[in-house]
């Protein structure tokens, strides 16, 4: 696919398979996409399985890269770096030619989408105890955006990892940025999210809520449990009192009728 502007194009070439039983709807997708463009990074490579990354390749040093640290090293004897070198020499004669049309007197529109950032973490909320924030930012395209992070107004860059980008199945972008942190009660942290086209930027921010002591919940259930066991124990008597009662007046009706 192809998308161009007043700056140039952007060319991505998609790779997918779809794995599935036969005569099925295909229940997981297999994608390997490759793109160019004159933005930074002006390359990129990743394969992703249903829209998470596996592998991705870092041109400039030429070799294969695990999204997970310590996933399992790319095959040997697939897909070797100078033969992704051809590929990407034939994306880049791709971008030019599309480059100089854009540019000529019928210009292409531009595909663009609005960057959408969430802030999340990545462990259940201690306060004092170190955690990761998460800054996930999806519908990306063209995949050229810068993402920091401030605290409190000051910008923070010990403890930060950005991921390359990963392709989505709506032929978009998702990135993820992460920040190790501990947290306290009071902070304000931010995800800053600029596309450099446009230098316009998406914040999202995220302040830790005081978490109920373990102590308070535990208490507040036992509680909660009680009242029940209460609650039903008394319906159960009412149900058992009631029943007795319409036996009694049973049995008077039927003496009554034989006094008659």
């Amino acid at each position: 696919m192809g998308a161009a502007s007043g700056r140039g194009a952007l060319v991505a070439a998609l790779l997918g398979a779809a794995l599935g039983s036969v005569g099925a709807e295909p229940s997981h997708t297999l994608a390997e996409v490759l793109f160019c463009q004159p933005d930074t990074p002006s390359l990129g490579l990743a394969v992703a399985f249903d829209a998470e990354q596996l592998f991705s390749f870092d041109f400039p040093n030429s070799r294969w890269l695990p999204h997970l640290p310590d996933g399992p090293a790319w095959p040997t004897g697939i897909e070797e770096p100078h033969e992704l070198q051809k590929d990407a020499a034939l994306c880049r004669d791709l971008r030019d030619l599309l480059t100089k049309i854009a540019t000529g007197p019928l210009p292409m529109p531009e595909a663009k989408g609005i960057p959408v950032a969430d802030v999340f973490l990545q462990q259940p909320l201690e306060l004092g105890r170190p955690n990761t924030l998460v800054c996930m930012v999806s519908n990306i395209f063209p995949p050229a955006i810068s993402i920091s992070w401030e605290r409190d107004g000051v910008p923070v860059t010990d403890g930060v990892t950005h991921v390359t980008y990963t392709p989505s199945e709506y032929l978009g972008f998702t990135r993820f940025s992460y920040l190790a942190l501990t947290p306290h009660s009071g902070d304000i942290y931010a995800c800053i999210v600029t596309c450099e086209r446009d230098n316009t930027s998406v914040v999202s921010y995220w302040v830790p809520q005081d978490p109920i002591p373990s102590d308070m919940v535990a208490t507040a259930v036992c509680g909660a449990v009680t009242v029940l066991g209460i609650l039903l124990a008394l319906l159960g008597l009412g149900l058992l009192l009631s029943a007795r009662r319409r036996g009694r007046w049973g049995q008077w009706g039927q003496w009554g009728q034989r006094g008659h």
